[in-house]
């Protein structure tokens, strides 16, 4: 859930209309995974996600929320909303170290194989009563690279529920390709500006109920979204973008791009170095 609300017409929009993308689904290779079991690289290659993966105890998913809540203090008072934290590994150290934890890129990697680029983070926040669903949509649909060959993380800051909103996917979605979408209408309410209508026909509908401190992976094909949160518990997550070195990015989308694990042998990349700012 992938985007900010209150969208303009940005460049790489433009540029990403001119793209010719390869949006094909791309099953894992990997044969030989060292901390997802087979299993779950097959219901990966089948379903397009995985969920329920513990990173962080008690502790630590402590820090992430203290963290969190005193990044969205600092925002909110600058001016901004709980969607506008958005390539939050290049502006902070903490987010850094987070898309570039080895523990987290250990299964990712299960996934994309040895060398892995981390390019995007994206905190996606409803607060209580926020109001706003995320209508079904691809993120793939978003973004100025291809091929489609890039996963998201979802790490729970906060416990996420069917009560509060959490992600829900169609299952099997992402082996259909890129499908055709319309524009969300203000009548939506929708934080995207994107919607697939009549998504549960590709699927079977999954709700990715994480406790703080899990996570989910996902393609960037599967269709996903997620309901308005109407009860009186915050919903965070953050997200973060993962792809194989030789996905190409427009808009210079490459200058975003961390490698987290292995190397980039196309030197396509940025590789940026860690923010000062925590």
């Amino acid at each position: 859930m992938n985007a900010a609300p209150n969208f303009k017409i940005l460049p790489e929009q433009n540029e990403l209309a001119q793209m010719e993308r390869d949006l094909r689904f791309y099953p894992s290779q990997v044969t030989a995974p060292k901390v997802l079991s087979r299993e779950l690289i097959t219901q990966f290659n089948r379903d397009g996600y995985v969920k329920g993966l513990r990173v962080f105890d008690a502790a630590g998913t402590e820090r992430n929320r203290q963290y969190f809540d005193a990044l969205l203090a600092s925002v909110l008072a600058a001016g901004g909303d709980s969607y506008s934290i958005s390539t939050a590994h290049l502006k902070y150290g903490y987010v850094y170290d987070l898309i570039t934890n080895s523990r987290i890129v250990d299964y990712v990697a299960d996934i994309l194989g040895p060398n892995v680029i981390g390019w995007g983070s994206h905190f996606f926040c409803k607060m209580p009563k926020d109001g706003k669903a995320v209508a079904w949509h691809q993120d793939a649909s978003y973004w100025p690279l291809t091929p489609s060959k890039t996963v998201t993380v979802w790490l729970a800051i906060d416990d996420a529920d069917c009560e509060n909103a959490c992600m829900k996917f169609i299952a099997g979605s992402q082996n259909f390709g890129h499908l055709t979408y319309r524009p969300s209408s203000e009548a939506d309410h929708n934080v995207l500006n994107q919607s697939i209508d009549n998504a549960e026909q590709y699927g079977t509908v999954v709700y990715d109920i994480l406790q703080a401190g899990e996570f989910s992976i996902h393609s960037d094909l599967l269709l996903h979204g997620s309901e308005a949160n109407t009860s009186d518990r915050r919903r965070c997550g953050l997200t973060l973008r993962y792809c194989t070195p030789d996905v190409r990015a427009g808009a210079e989308w490459n200058k975003k791009g961390v490698v987290v694990r292995g190397s980039d042998p196309t030197g396509h990349w940025a590789n940026p170095p860690r923010p000062s700012v925590e």
